[in-house]
């Protein structure tokens, strides 16, 4: 199994590190524009590999998209991150360039590749790798709600003092600040409802507090995290090369799911080596159905940017 890992920068370097350490591939490119950068990361990585006991052999490349050829799964991290203050929208612009112009590339020498975006605008930029590469929808996807239910669980467990992976908690919708759904409704303690535990105030604390996960660490550290997003790559790639069929949110296609059209959005599905699989309904109330359209309706702006590009 080949991956590639497209963008050398703190996000995509992690998302490396941490598919290598996991062995599921034999070999794994990274890649970068800026010259030496994805080498030295490479070379960097490859000498943690006596220490941390894997094999996957790592390669660095400047812009060389013949060494990607083969690849199962590309991982798209470029575009430039976001600064302190600076919104998902502002960032369409520039990075709509770049990810169109690394699709058309990857697929040049892995045609059959499954793509899990990460660059943001993350809904809008899947919705661009789907229109401008024409692959079946089930290969491309977006990663945005795998880390915002991450981000969900860590609030969680703050408040419950428990271990976050005791827990089941899902967000949907857009992956933005003011367009994700954290649904603590349906949120589990090892399957007891974790609002048996919470009151109505610490509920919404919760969910406010996921909501702004990535300002908040945007206006603490001065750039996009990075150790969280490149977890939630790997973990996606490692269930497609496993054939885990994993249930993650994640932006994907859809066509009259969730009451939806003509958009990449965040829902549950199941994803396995053919990409995601299917997508999981659910009950949603009426406040529940509502937000999710705002949440479209809102993504579905940002996406008719680019028709001005």
């Amino acid at each position: 199994m080949k991956v590639t890992v497209v963008g050398a920068g703190a996000v995509g370097a992690t998302c490396a590190d941490n598919i290598a350490r996991s062995a599921v591939c034999h070999e794994l490119v990274l890649l970068d524009i800026k010259e030496g950068l994805a080498e030295g990361k490479a070379q960097d990585m490859m000498q943690t590999a006596a220490l941390l006991g894997f094999d996957t052999r790592i390669t660095g490349s400047t812009n060389d998209y013949s060494m990607t050829a083969g690849s199962d799964v590309v991982v798209i991290t470029s575009g430039i991150p976001r600064k302190p203050g600076m919104t998902r929208e502002e960032l369409i612009g520039t990075n709509a360039g770049i990810v169109k112009s690394v699709c058309e590339n990857l697929l040049k020498h892995s045609p059959d590749a499954i793509v899990i975006v990460i660059s943001n605008p993350m809904d809008t930029m899947t919705y661009l790798a789907l229109q401008s590469t024409g692959l079946p929808k089930h290969r491309i996807i977006g990663m945005g709600g795998t880390l915002d239910s991450s981000r969900f669980k860590y609030q969680l467990s703050l408040r419950l003092g428990c271990s976050p992976a005791d827990l089941n908690a899902v967000v949907i919708g857009g992956h933005g600040d003011t367009t994700m759904i954290p649904l603590i409704r349906f949120s589990t303690w090892n399957s007891i409802p974790v609002t048996s535990f919470l009151n109505a105030e610490q509920q919404q604390q919760i969910v406010a507090d996921t909501m702004v996960g990535g300002a908040t660490l945007t206006k603490l550290i001065g750039t996009s995290a990075w150790y969280a997003p490149g977890a939630a790559g790997a973990a996606l790639v490692a269930s497609i090369l496993r054939d885990e069929h994993k249930l993650f949110t994640c932006c994907v296609s859809l066509e009259g799911e969730y009451g939806e059209q003509d958009i990449c959005l965040g829902v549950p599905v199941t994803i396995g080596r053919q990409g995601w699989e299917r997508i999981l309904p659910m009950d949603l109330n009426e406040e529940e159905k509502v937000l999710f359209a705002k949440s479209a309706e809102a993504v579905r702006s940002m996406n008719d940017v680019l028709k001005t590009l």
